[in-house]
């Protein structure tokens, strides 16, 4: 029995797009009608393509390791072109014939497409933070120019007052059926409609200020929030944000941040690290000193005889991250050796050589 998503070249988790793009790759490379094609190969993509694409016919495939549709043929027999099989069609282990769409998968390398769903332009924009903005969030307010719906007819592209009747390029049907030859035969394609822009319907006297477009370029504020523990060159994406279409949907913003750098502070995750300058007489006997933290100053105090380069863990003083919690601030201490040293502490300094230490 053949293995479907082994001549695909794909795990049996595969998703709908990566089978797409499986047979895609493969429809490329073997196509009989290019150079270096092979026709077998390409017979035998096209039938693992045709269960794997549908649902019913790989739910099927995947459960008895053949598919039952038109009258329980098992497998496929893939294209015929001898016989001169249309495109999209191939026929069945019992002769009956099967048909699926590969109109999306063959667009791109031969320059024809169904119909595709208007979308505006993506917009992307950049803002800098402070580093304590970066760790608690903040909430900016932009001013962006871009094309968006027109405000003085609301969209619909209609002077005030003005109707709208039934576009006569598509019928009122918002698309065009062209008919179009391929190395398949013929075929028919459906696009958008050119003059209404799929909407079916065009003012009988268009807007002065859009031009009958229902978008026009404007100045727009932008509320932009942002979460708490962002990190430098992390993206925000808005959907719906971005640049407006004539009939379709808008495209989305996207916000890039700058953090910037605080010197007093590193940071590893949800981590913050600082250094302590702490004197020798304090790193051997103790003492309690004042740090800096995002909150404001706190005191902390050094253990007796702690070494150099140590850290001390202060809870709670990191980066905010999942519902109230936060990461720890790490002090690591940096021991203050004196250069110079006064007789009386020379000679404390020998009686502790003296004890060994």
């Amino acid at each position: 029995m053949k293995n479907y998503y082994d001549i695909l070249g794909v795990p049996k988790s595969a998703t709908e797009e990566e089978i797409k793009k499986a047979f895609r790759k493969l429809a490329q490379k073997y196509h009989p009608d290019k150079k270096g094609g092979d026709e077998a190969k390409f017979k035998e993509a096209s039938e693992a393509y045709a269960v794997l694409s549908d649902k019913k016919k790989r739910a099927e495939y995947d459960t008895y390791g053949k598919t039952f549709a038109g009258g329980g043929g098992q497998g496929f027999g893939g294209f015929d072109f001898s016989q001169g099989a249309p495109f999209g069609a191939g026929f069945g282990g019992n002769g009956q014939a099967f048909e699926f769409d590969l109109g999306d998968i063959f667009s791109e390398f031969f320059g024809q497409g169904g119909q595709r769903a208007n979308r505006g332009r993506d917009i992307s924009i950049d803002i800098e933070l402070s580093f304590k903005e970066a760790v608690f969030g903040t909430e900016r307010r932009v001013l962006i120019s871009k094309m968006g719906v027109c405000q003085v007819c609301a969209g619909t592209g209609a002077k005030s007052g003005s109707k709208m009747t039934t576009c006569t390029s598509c019928n009122g049907k918002g698309s065009i059926r062209e008919t179009r030859n391929s190395l398949f035969g013929t075929f028919t394609q459906e696009r958008l409609c050119p003059r209404c822009k799929g909407k079916g319907e065009v003012p009988e006297t268009p807007c002065e200020h859009c031009h009958g477009e229902g978008i026009a370029k404007r100045e727009e504020e932008i509320h932009i929030v942002v979460p708490a523990g962002v990190d430098d060159g992390e993206m925000i994406r808005m959907p719906g944000r971005g640049e407006a279409t004539s009939a379709g949907s808008a495209g989305d913003l996207y916000v890039k941040l700058h953090v910037r750098k605080d010197t007093r502070f590193t940071r590893d995750g949800n981590t913050l690290t600082t250094s302590l300058s702490v004197k020798l007489s304090d790193a051997l006997l103790g003492g309690t000193y004042t740090i800096p933290t995002l909150d404001g100053e706190e005191k902390i105090n050094v253990p007796a005889g702690v070494e150099h380069g140590e850290l001390i863990r202060v809870r709670g003083k990191g980066i905010p991250y999942g519902r109230g919690s936060r990461g720890d601030l790490m002090v690591r201490i940096d021991i203050q050796f004196p250069k110079k040293l006064s007789r009386k502490a020379k000679e404390a300094i020998e009686e502790l050589r003296k004890e060994g230490l």
